[in-house]
């Protein structure tokens, strides 16, 4: 699924007239060129599963590297804070100026978010439980646009209404030729 997303995001971008530049976590990759590709873009769009709660592990060592790397100087001035203000402007040293848009593939039904009556999120949302990758783009300077999230993917799959709430979500938010 999370393929066929990707492979979506692509046709629908390209058919906006955008330039698209693709990395996928199993494939190699050489941490400066991220940052470049990171410093060229105007929109990162991520596609993941949801695993144990976050991303998977190759999409967080990825992130690791690159972002680790770009922290002091092509990405990042550092934490944002000066020695004049040591106690204020925690993670804003970010140097991108471009958006992210997070998509997810979930096993979780939908109606475990936001339902104070379900135990186990406690009523979170869905970028409550993502909070933590939604920081570390923010931190960098980048923007977020709304998630999209695919629910029950393995239990209950509802791909065909996931895949046209998904070409809505990218029409809705990205739909260059109708914003002109």
């Amino acid at each position: 699924m999370n393929a066929s997303y990707t492979k979506k995001a692509i046709d629908f971008f390209e058919s906006q007239g955008c330039a698209v530049r693709v990395r996928t976590m199993e494939d190699s990759y050489e941490v400066n060129q991220e940052i470049e590709n990171f410093k060229w873009a105007d929109l990162v769009f991520f596609q993941t599963p949801l695993n144990w709660m976050g991303v998977s592990w190759s999409f967080k060592k990825y992130i690791d590297e690159v972002f680790s790397a770009g922290m002091m100087g092509e990405l990042s001035a550092g934490d944002g804070r000066s020695r004049e203000e040591p106690k204020k402007n925690y993670g804003l040293g970010g140097k991108l100026k471009g958006k992210y848009m997070i998509s997810v593939t979930a096993n979780a039904p939908e109606e475990a978010f936001r339902n104070p009556e379900e135990t186990f999120f406690n009523g979170i949302s869905e970028d409550e439980l993502l909070n933590p990758m939604h920081l570390n783009f923010q931190w960098f300077g980048l923007k977020a646009l709304p998630t999209f999230m695919s629910y029950d993917v393995m239990k209950n799959p509802q791909i065909n209404q996931d895949f046209k709430r998904f070409d809505q979500h990218l029409n809705l938010h990205f739909n260059t030729k109708s914003n002109e």
